[in-house]
């Protein structure tokens, strides 16, 4: 945005509140969580400022209750040949407040709809600092391997469901690398 403004407009047509579609909206410059808001209509945003907004997943894959995300390191080694290498290990960041679908009364909580460390270990008693590779399948953030771990031992045909993920993760990095 600003020039896809119109677009996301139109996106909430003539719903009722309840109905509308929910965006995560990030500033254009912004870091560690700062600005960064849920939002069901299009008046929360100004139209000359420039935003990043993503819908937000209402019925996401969640770990203890928790919102996740993961975070994978890309190492590309050369351009042609196109080699490209994708580490083994990588960071999982947990929201610290039980997912609820987002409504008015919960939808301003950071603590239950943002994944980012910067806000998440503010949450004074809640947020759990892992010590060490020991506990990386505790806390707030885990290791990649953990989330794997935990969806091959909790859903049925787990090893195929993280092989299929896997393939997946690694065609939309080569999908993006030749875009680029």
């Amino acid at each position: 945005m600003p020039s896809e403004f119109g677009e996301f407009k139109n996106s909430f047509g003539n719903k009722c509140a309840a109905n509308r579609p929910v965006y995560i909206v990030k500033p254009e410059a912004g870091c560690q969580g700062r600005g960064i808001f849920l939002t069901n209509t299009h008046e929360d945003l100004n139209p000359e400022d420039h935003y990043v907004a993503q819908k937000y997943i209402k019925n996401p894959l969640l770990i203890d209750g928790l919102k996740f995300d993961c975070r994978l390191y890309v190492m590309v080694l050369s351009i042609d040949p196109l080699r490209v290498y994708l580490f083994q290990e990588g960071l999982a960041r947990f929201s610290t407040d039980q997912y609820k679908v987002p409504n008015k009364k919960n939808m301003n909580n950071h603590y239950m709809h943002l994944t980012n460390y910067a806000i998440n270990c503010r949450n004074k008693g809640k947020f759990v600092f892992n010590r060490g590779l020991e506990d990386a399948d505790t806390g707030h953030k885990r290791t990649f391997t953990s989330v794997l771990q935990h969806i091959e031992e909790n859903f049925e045909d787990g090893d195929a469901k993280v092989d299929q993920m896997m393939h997946k993760i690694e065609q939309l990095i080569i999908k993006t690398m030749c875009t680029v």
